[in-house]
């Protein structure tokens, strides 16, 4: 799992800066390890948010800023 303090600090940054809801929600499990989705629930934005957390890309949602 990755720092705790990296995890709440990119979520606060990603939430002030308008980011797609479905790429934030990918992005936090895939940070924190949660499983993937089932099929019919995801989509572009929770994919690349999910890669993103997995590897722990913090910058990555600014493609994802609405």
């Amino acid at each position: 799992m990755h720092n705790l303090d990296t995890y709440h600090k990119t979520v606060v940054e990603m939430e002030g800066a308008g980011v797609d809801p479905e790429y934030l929600q990918g992005w936090q499990g895939g940070f924190l390890v949660n499983p993937v989705r089932e099929e019919q629930r995801v989509n572009d934005a929770y994919n690349a948010g999910y890669e993103d957390g997995s590897n722990g890309v913090t910058d990555g949602y600014k493609n994802w800023v609405k």
